[in-house]
């Protein structure tokens, strides 16, 4: 079965060296250090992902010349130890009664910037400002924005593996009866193969019919499709821990010549987007690329989105391909190129392929057919 082959996971070493590699970071960023809570930044740093959310602290703590502190409740301390970053990193656990925050100062210099995670509590934020008075604080998707963004070889394989499974779903799905059933049916098929493909995590399946393929975000619903119809499909989620994010526009019978036309100005779009990928380009030359093919044609108005988005161990992720994002793009790097025209009231067309960034170009990891799909 296509991508069942089992990832090799990461070792201690490999999540040593993220550790080591974010504190670097927080150096060159002028942080006093990283205080990192439950969520995918804890994952990739630790592989430790706590088994449920509970108002206790659990926070990683990075701090310059210091080893890394897990601090973590004192009952979850046991699955915290099995995780397979634990032997790279200090657990100290706390117990109910004991104040977790003055824990946590303990391993900090107590002034300074610091990082901390997008998704940290803000009950944790606040006792952590009254605890340590003089210190500020910067979310790590503004203070390190390309923290996960540079991908080593063990992870592009993931996301290639992840993208192949994708594409298996839709080669899958494109075989399946879309006229006369719902939208929600369509998902619910479109879900199953991604997980007989191996995704362990469905985020998303987008089945946008007819005026529904307008809403670039459509909530699936119980819409009949019908003959006629455009159908955006747009699909992803986790499969051993990495990301998948494809999108496809299929036609249930024979397009005219108007869907026709706005489907190749996309597929060109989207072609003219991954072309601009190379190392030092900026991802803003990524949106530029896409866009000037679709506005030339007189659709401009109708392209209301970034070009793309990084992809990681989430489906949603820095760096962003959009005007004004002047970072360069460093080999390594996985994000989706994806424009669309949406026109309202009547349809819309979106492709979508992940790329990587290589040393003289750009590489996708999806590869089925960008070509209008003729579906039933």
């Amino acid at each position: 079965m296509t991508g069942s082959r089992p990832a090799a996971p990461f070792t201690a070493d490999d999540y040593r060296t993220r550790m080591e590699r974010a504190a670097r970071a927080a150096a060159d960023a002028g942080l006093a250090g990283l205080l990192v809570a439950p969520g995918p930044d804890l994952v990739w740093l630790t592989g430790y992902a706590p088994t449920a959310e509970t108002e206790r602290l659990t926070l990683l703590v990075l701090a310059p010349g210091r080893d890394p502190v897990l601090v973590v409740p004192a009952l979850e301390a046991p699955d915290a130890a099995k995780a397979a970053g634990a032997p790279a990193l200090t657990l100290r656990d706390w117990t109910d009664g004991k104040d977790p925050y003055a824990v946590t100062a303990a391993l900090l210099e107590g002034t300074g910037r610091l990082g901390i995670s997008d998704n940290a509590w803000a009950m944790h934020l606040l006792a952590l400002q009254r605890t340590l008075p003089d210190t500020s604080y910067a979310s790590l998707t503004e203070a390190l924005p390309m923290l996960r963004a540079v991908k080593d070889a063990a992870e592009l394989e993931l996301l290639a593996a992840a993208g192949a499974a994708a594409d298996a779903a839709f080669e899958e799905i494109r075989q399946v009866r879309f006229g006369g059933r719902r939208e929600s049916e369509v998902a619910a098929d479109l879900a199953d193969s991604l997980r007989r493909f191996g995704h362990s995590q469905v985020d998303f399946t987008i089945v946008a019919s007819g005026p529904n393929g307008a809403n670039p975000h459509h909530e699936v619903g119980d819409r009949v499709i019908e003959d006629g119809d455009m159908v955006v499909l747009d699909f992803g989620g986790l499969k051993d821990g990495y990301g998948s994010d494809t999108s496809r526009t299929v036609h249930v019978g024979e397009p005219t010549a108007e869907e026709r036309r706005v489907h190749d100005l996309v597929r060109e779009a989207q072609e003219a987007g991954f072309r601009a990928v190379r190392p030092g380009a900026a991802c803003q030359d990524v949106d530029r690329a896409a866009r000037a093919v679709i506005a030339d044609a007189g659709y401009g108005e109708y392209f209301i989105h970034r070009t793309g988005h990084g992809i990681g161990v989430t489906t949603h992720e820095p760096p962003y391909m959009i005007e004004g994002e002047e970072q360069p793009l460093v080999p390594g790097m996985c994000f989706s190129v994806e424009p669309g025209v949406y026109l309202p009231g009547r349809f819309g067309v979106r492709i979508e392929d992940i790329v990587t960034v290589t040393a003289d170009g750009g590489r996708r990891l999806n590869d089925t057919t960008r070509e209008m799909v003729v579906v039933e």
